[in-house]
């Protein structure tokens, strides 16, 4: 089978990572009977917390939002079930705290956000042996929760584990002790952590695991650490690590994690998953012959589904398409499959843009703009306010983007000012743009980008580059017959 462009479920019986390709970082996943639930750093993107359900861990569907409010940047939350209620424990990096949304179904609605007031960052649950729930930490701390889970005990934080050394001439970005997970396994409570920092060099990230009887300690480190690593740079897989463990009805154990893919960082930290084995004294680790990059038997038997993409122009709000930082409901609405938007701002950085995740290496995005004479619209590659590319116009002429405030001009020079079409071809990180002035003819724009460089390791947030629309100044913007087409 020819596995170019392939990810996913291959539908014949095997699936190739990622699982979830693109900008989705942080996963922690949770199985409630045949269902699985899973949620993802969300940064600066909103709405946030996006749940994707699955029943086989391979095919996965957008079904609700946690986050409505924008905190700041959301980093690395824990999904799980507690009584009859779901929680999504997660960080706000600035200013630093965490907090906890819940609800009554992973479909929500979700509740507002519950500030918990406590620093760190990247909480986990997990319930104790007498009942007790806890979030577990970075840096081997733990706060004590109340009963209802909506608060920490004061006073309660803990040191409980200080990680697993490695190697000193091992080359990381730092020891950063973060991303705990835990399950409660026959007898034991098995503790993994992330360590070796999250970007940086390739070899970096990891994921170690430790176990013990008790919730309190002591806490023992496997033999068989690092359970999961990148060891070369020509690996196609790097910065592996926050990994999560989850079983299936039938009693397999997988792990669940995210990482970079070679060549190609700014896609951001990718979904991956791996099957692990147990050894006779009760420890887990990858199997010998499983190889991350190469197709691998599903993990429950099921049919192939429609990948999420295949429904972008229906403007899934939430869901597939998120805006950036700003999310004023009214601001938008979707009727027949056309985005109808109030322009915001003066310029593409101050007009919060829509955005989603393509996770592919090569694509084309196409999309018929209408809007009223007072506004500017266009398509982009979308980093963040300072950084994005991309072309867009007003009732006079069409602009070119290629790094924040900076632009190109072309007279329009037929056809009718506030009516458009644009699309932005991203072939390999090389980024050109066309346009037509009635869906038919099409002429290439004079410009071309290599965009490679528009990563979390030159330009930090931790973000990726996505397709973007925007409309800013007086009036109001209509998308229609968007199409994404993978090449």
């Amino acid at each position: 089978m020819d596995l170019t462009n392939k990810q996913g479920d291959l539908g014949n019986g095997f699936y190739l990572n990622p699982i979830l390709g693109g900008d989705y970082p942080d996963p922690t996943i949770m199985r409630e009977g045949d269902d699985y639930y899973m949620t993802h750093s969300s940064f600066d993107y909103l709405p946030g917390l996006v749940v994707f359900h699955s029943n086989d861990l391979v095919n996965w569907e957008p079904i609700s939002f946690g986050l409505q409010t924008y905190l700041g940047s959301v980093w690395a939350p824990d999904i799980t079930k507690y009584g009859d209620k779901y929680f999504i424990y997660f960080t706000v990096s600035n200013p630093r705290s965490n907090f906890v949304v819940y609800a009554d179904s992973p479909y929500g609605p979700w509740s507002d956000p519950v500030d918990l007031n406590i620093g760190n960052i990247d909480p986990c649950h997990i319930v104790g042996e007498d009942g007790t729930r806890w979030l577990f930490m970075s840096n081997g701390l733990r706060e004590k929760l109340t009963d209802d889970g909506l608060a920490v005990v004061p006073g309660a934080q803990e040191k409980v584990y200080d990680g697993w050394k490695y190697p000193e001439e091992w080359v990381d970005e730092c020891f950063c002790l973060e991303g705990p997970k835990l399950k409660y396994i026959d007898g034991y409570y098995y503790y993994l952590n992330a360590q070796g920092g999250t970007a940086g060099p390739p070899t970096s990230h990891m994921v170690v695991a430790a176990r013990s009887k008790s919730i309190d300690g002591p806490w023992e480190n496997s033999p068989y650490n690092p359970i999961v690593r990148t060891w070369n740079n020509t690996d196609r897989w790097w910065s592996k690590g926050h990994g999560s463990l989850i079983d299936t009805p039938q009693g397999d154990w997988w792990i669940v994690y995210h990482a970079y893919e070679n060549g190609f960082y700014n896609l951001g930290r990718q979904t991956l998953m791996e099957p692990v084995e147990w050894t006779g004294d009760g420890w887990f680790k990858l199997p010998d012959q499983i190889k991350v990059d190469e197709p691998i038997e599903k993990p429950i038997a099921s049919e192939k589904l429609p990948d999420r993409r295949t429904r972008l122009g229906e403007f899934r709000i939430g869901l597939d398409w998120k805006f950036y930082k700003n999310y004023d409901p009214s601001r938008c609405s979707v009727e027949n499959g056309v985005l109808t938007m109030q322009a915001q701002g003066t310029s593409p950085e101050t007009s919060s843009p829509i955005l989603f995740v393509a996770g592919n290496h090569a694509y084309e995005v196409e999309v018929e703009i209408e809007k009223d004479p007072g506004t500017a619209a266009g398509l982009l590659l979308y980093y963040n306010g300072e950084f994005y590319a991309g072309t867009g116009f007003d009732s006079n002429r069409r602009y070119r983007y290629r790094k924040g405030g900076a632009s190109g001009r072309g007279q329009h020079t037929e056809g009718n000012g506030n009516r458009l079409w644009l699309r932005i071809r991203n072939d390999h990180q090389v980024v050109t743009g066309a346009y037509s002035y009635d869906g038919i003819t099409w002429h290439a724009e004079e410009w071309g980008m290599e965009l490679s460089g528009y990563n979390h390791n030159t330009l930090y947030e931790f973000q990726s580059l996505l397709p973007a629309l925007f409309v800013h100044g007086e009036g109001k913007a209509w998308f229609k017959n968007l199409t994404y087409t993978i090449l």
